[in-house]
């Protein structure tokens, strides 16, 4: 198998979750994927430039979900410099012009679009649409990631199978409400 992070079939993974102000996406998306991947996955979150506060519209997301909000924080991908970290995955939104943070470490890196809910105005039906929209393109990609054979797959099979979920459609999931 190729690269040091496969070298245990059996550990779990940690994975970094990265946007550029850890306060919405990859706070969502390390709270699935430890809810999701309970004993395959251990996930993080960070930004380039964090916030330093949680969305509350994240957190209420998460909530209403039933998805645990304990220990979610948003934090400097600093602190990670010298953690074990299996794969890293963008959330920032290429679409919109959004510039992604380039983690300086050699760890496998794939891309998950998705458009930021932090900055959207309207009423509270229309932010928490735009929200639940959020929340239901990362669960969908996270239980496409969590069909994979995790423990067979080479670190840059693992980037490929990440990087073919990351372009699913967002509009996919709008067909399943």
């Amino acid at each position: 198998m190729c690269g040091y992070i496969w070298e245990v079939k059996a550990a779990m993974l940690n994975i970094l979750i990265l946007c550029t102000g850890n306060s919405c996406r990859s706070i969502l998306g390390e709270a699935l994927l430890n809810s999701l991947g309970r004993g395959r996955v251990k996930a993080f979150s960070a930004g380039s430039h964090p916030t330093g506060e949680v969305n509350v519209n994240a957190l209420a997301t998460l909530r209403r979900h039933n998805v645990s909000t304990v220990d979610l924080y948003s934090k400097s991908w600093d602190i990670f410099m010298d953690q074990k970290i299996d794969s890293i995955i963008t959330v920032c939104d290429h679409a919109a012009a959004e510039t992604c943070p380039v983690f300086l470490h050699t760890t496998l890196r794939a891309h998950w679009g998705v458009p930021d809910p932090a900055h959207e105005v309207g009423t509270d039906e229309e932010i928490r649409a735009v929200f639940e929209k959020t929340f239901g393109a990362l669960e969908r990609r996270i239980i496409k990631m969590l069909e994979l054979p995790l423990g067979k797959l080479s670190g840059h099979e693992l980037i490929a199978e990440l990087n073919k979920i990351g372009e699913m459609d967002n509009r996919e999931g709008d067909r399943h409400g």
